[in-house]
């Protein structure tokens, strides 16, 4: 494909006018929303209004007359159509580190006679730490890696749907059933699924995701928590923050967890951080998922085979079998992302070799896919990143 034919595609493209929707620099082709989506322009004035109107203006009255004190319920509800989910499913806030270590807790007091956690050793780094600090603090159980065997006698099974390092994607279905069919529960971690793909938690027992990725609530954006009505009843809230307790303005000495997911809130709602994550879904209730997803499989298939053979293809061939992201193998990946960087091409490095990619529908068209993988090329043919500069590790990758 050249690129008078990516102009054409994009000329016709549906999601087109979204690309206006978001903030970004001048010479830019950013494919790195996989980690950090573009700034919607509309979370400026959001934010102003927050701080402003709202703080400014209300004070403290903010929390009864801005929404303040329902933002993790109002937000998980607005959130919760991305993943397949209802009013009343999700709640939103913390971190993805806090809303892993509820939800493994929660689905080990489901399975009081199981022993077992199965967590994937490639899984985000994150995830495999908390279930080690939750094992360790409540001793006896064992930590099974899932490629040691079967979900047999596993309480619960941690996974993620799109795998952070190469982009494979899950049978999330698939997989659910097969830990349902062992007597286990199962933790899906969308991080890398949500504002990417359709994904449908309609029977899972816990999900959760970030919200900084391709939803582009901004960095340190809250994270989401989905519990299966099926649980609502019995799952408990291991951090039984004030937030979560059935009247918590009743200050009584004992924790009682309110009904439904109100139980899974902790305490003080992050407002500001709450804010942009408002901005951002003003955008997303009307993104057609299904589109994105088509997009995406063609803005990821097209810079594979504009990249050719020149690098390691480490994600999966197929567009079915993978998430919003293309990964490539060199030796020298990290110099070489340095020397794109440069030149205005917008990827990460993930230790030891691998270049990550990762395709936002929203804000990226076929002509930047095109004039990315030429950038690409022109780094490797020139051997541009060979200079001395780009060997120094920066903090982040």
């Amino acid at each position: 494909m050249d690129r008078d034919q990516c102009l054409a595609l994009d000329a016709q493209d549906p999601l087109r006018a979204f690309k206006d929707e978001f903030v970004l620099p001048e010479g830019v082709i950013y494919l790195v929303g996989n980690s950090l989506g573009a700034l919607p322009k509309r979370t400026a004035e959001r934010m102003r209004r927050a701080v402003e109107d709202e703080w400014g203006g209300q004070l403290v009255g903010g929390w009864n007359h801005a929404g303040w004190y329902d933002l993790p319920l109002t937000l998980g509800d607005r959130l919760a159509p991305l993943i397949g989910a209802g009013p009343g499913q999700v709640v939103v806030g913390n971190t993805t580190s806090i809303a892993i270590f509820q939800a493994v807790a929660a689905a080990l007091r489901l399975r009081p006679d199981r022993r077992v956690i199965v967590s994937d050793a490639q899984n985000f780094p994150t995830d495999h730490y908390m279930v080690q600090g939750l094992a360790g603090l409540v001793g006896g159980y064992e930590i099974r890696d899932l490629a040691e065997g079967s979900f047999a006698d596993a309480a619960v099974v941690l996974l993620s749907e799109v795998d952070y390092r190469t982009g494979a994607r899950r049978d999330m279905a698939e997989v659910t059933a097969a830990a349902h069919a062992a007597g286990a529960l199962i933790v899906w971690d969308l991080c890398h699924s949500v504002g990417a793909m359709e994904v449908d938690v309609s029977d899972v027992d816990f999900a959760v995701g970030c919200t900084y990725k391709y939803l582009s609530a901004g960095p340190g954006a809250p994270a989401f928590l989905y519990v299966n009505p099926r649980h609502h009843g019995t799952a408990e809230n291991v951090l039984s923050g004030w937030h979560g307790h059935a009247a918590p303005f009743a200050f009584e000495t004992d924790f009682r967890p309110a009904d439904g997911m109100r139980r899974f809130v902790i305490s003080t709602p992050h407002v500001l951080s709450l804010a942009a994550l408002d901005a951002a879904l003003d955008v997303w209730e009307r993104v057609p998922m299904a589109q994105v997803r088509a997009k995406s499989k063609a803005l990821t298939s097209l810079f594979v085979d504009l990249v050719g053979d020149r690098l390691e293809l480490a994600s999966p061939a197929d567009p079915e079998a993978r998430g919003s992201q293309i990964s490539l193998r060199h030796p020298d990946g990290y110099p070489i992302m340095r020397a794109l960087i440069d030149r205005g091409v917008h990827g990460d490095f993930r230790a030891p070799d691998t270049l990550r990619f990762g395709f936002a529908p929203l804000y990226l068209g076929y002509t930047d896919v095109y004039d990315a993988a030429a950038t690409l090329l022109e780094v490797l043919d020139k051997e541009l990143w060979r200079d001395e500069k780009y060997a120094v590790r920066l903090a982040v990758t």
